[in-house]
């Protein structure tokens, strides 16, 4: 997730409030993990900085002024042209999963009980999204398919990883 994009976004949609940007985040896209205060006002600096939001108003506050940002036409082309192109299909080839199963092969360590727990540690979170997906709405039932349908692929991996195991580790080791 692209942060800085992200709140380009919120404010394409209107201008706001530092704490409005935090609030919004964190109800569409912070699900589980919640945008800090601080990343918000840096983020919102360094956009500042770049010329893609600028503050409209200052107004005093309990606190700290508060700023209302407004996004420039340097930052709306560049929300633009971020929305417009896809994401890239196979960003990291070699994956994390991938890379643990070699190296436990190559340094002859248990990489079956490395799968094993890692299926486990996969169907733990995946009973957790479909209780997320059963109790929650339609933003959060969405948000735990696209998190079900990433562990089902993991899944498969395993599956296909472990029953390739014996000609992985010949392939590996020398």
């Amino acid at each position: 997730m692209s942060v800085p994009l992200t709140l380009l976004g919120l404010l394409e949609r209107e201008p706001s409030h530092g704490y409005d940007l935090k609030r919004d985040y964190d109800t569409f896209f912070g699900r589980g993990k919640p945008l800090p205060f601080g990343q918000v006002y840096s983020t919102l600096g360094r956009l500042t900085r770049d010329g893609k939001v600028v503050v409209s108003e200052v107004s005093p506050g309990d606190g700290p002024d508060r700023k209302r940002y407004v996004i420039t036409d340097l930052g709306a082309t560049e929300l633009e042209q971020w929305l417009t192109q896809p994401v890239e299909p196979e960003p990291h080839l070699q994956t994390v999963l991938f890379s643990k199963v070699v190296l436990a092969l190559m340094l002859e360590r248990p990489a079956e009980e490395y799968l094993d727990t890692q299926r486990a540690a996969h169907l733990q979170r995946m009973r957790e999204l479909t209780e997320v997906k059963r109790a929650g709405g339609l933003v959060d039932g969405l948000l735990a398919d696209h998190g079900l349908y990433h562990l089902e692929a993991d899944l498969r991996w395993i599956e296909t990883t472990s029953a390739r195991l014996d000609a992985l580790r010949k392939a590996v080791q020398r």
